[in-house]
């Protein structure tokens, strides 16, 4: 049975993990929360305490922390990966992070012996819980092929050409969904103040070309009222960061993203930065004095996925 360690145990990190054991892999599980091993070991999985001893005790790593400081943690720090055999080893990291710090960590771990590819996810919760979240995969042919019964049994895989090319293509991915995410919420609160009420301005919109995941995904959490817990604001404004780091360095245009950028950061400083992302709609909701929130049942799509 192929060991697969996981080092990153959150909400997305932790579905893919269970995943992996559903698939028939053993499974090396370390995250900085002893709480979150322990769940997981409850599961069938096995413990690590270091990112080096799951290294150790894996022939594939699949790594899926917060950001950019996170993972130079887990690949360079005191008990990093660089701190263990890398010889024969394949790194999959999942992070959403610097396209620029993720090439230079993947040629330490490659001149160490290992093979670096990445596979930054999008989706939502519900999608890495059902295990078809997709993967935006940057790597060689043969280097992917070599794990892509791993890649299969958590998701889906989108080829992006060479390493590093999965950051890049997450971070745009993630400037399109947040502008749309920011937008929706103005669109919402004027057909309201307009006559067209949120519920049918929500099914005439859907199939035309207003449309989108976002759209389709997140708008039910409006009407529901939670706004989508299960992506915080924190973790929107770490990838607008990132996004804005990446327009200065490559000398863009990025008008909206700036705007965009600046109504996440008024959301984290009204609701915190813990409420969820569709509070960036709840801001005009609020400043136009009208409710979004239509009366049903509008379970969370991750409470209804199949685990």
């Amino acid at each position: 049975m192929q060991s697969i360690g996981v080092i990153g145990l959150g909400n997305m990190g932790s579905a893919l993990a269970k995943n992996l054991l559903r698939a028939g892999f053993s499974v090396v599980a370390y995250d900085i929360r002893e709480s979150a091993i322990d769940a997981l070991v409850s599961e069938g999985a096995q413990k690590a305490d270091s990112p080096a001893e799951t290294l150790e005790a894996s022939t594939v790593i699949i790594s899926m922390v917060f950001g950019p400081s996170e993972i130079e943690s887990v690949v360079r720090g005191e008990d990093g990966l660089l701190t263990a055999a890398c010889a024969g080893k394949t790194w999959i990291d999942l992070t959403t992070s610097d396209p620029t710090l993720m090439r230079a960590l993947g040629r330490e771990f490659c001149a160490a012996g290992g093979v670096a590819i990445d596979a930054p996810v999008t989706g939502s919760l519900d999608a890495a819980i059902r295990g078809d979240m997709i993967m935006f995969v940057g790597g060689t042919d043969q280097d992917i092929a070599a794990v892509q019964p791993v890649l299969d049994a958590i998701g889906e895989t989108r080829r992006v050409g060479q390493h590093g090319n999965g950051y890049v293509a997450k971070l745009v991915n993630n400037q399109l969904w947040k502008i749309h995410a920011a937008a929706i919420g103005e669109a919402m609160v004027l057909a309201k103040r307009a006559g067209l009420e949120p519920d049918l301005w929500w099914e005439v919109m859907k199939g035309g070309a207003a449309d989108s995941f976002v759209m389709q995904h997140d708008v039910p959490s409006i009407f529901a009222g939670h706004y989508d817990p299960s992506f915080r604001l924190a973790l929107a404004l770490k990838d607008l960061d990132l996004i804005q780091d990446l327009v200065a360095e490559h000398g863009t245009r990025s008008e909206l993203t700036e705007a965009c950028h600046a109504r996440f950061r008024e959301a984290a400083e009204r609701y915190g930065s813990d409420a969820g992302e569709m509070t960036v709609c709840k801001l005009i909701e609020e400043d136009a004095d009208v409710s979004l929130q239509v009366a049903g049942e509008w379970t969370a799509p991750w409470e209804g996925a199949p685990a």
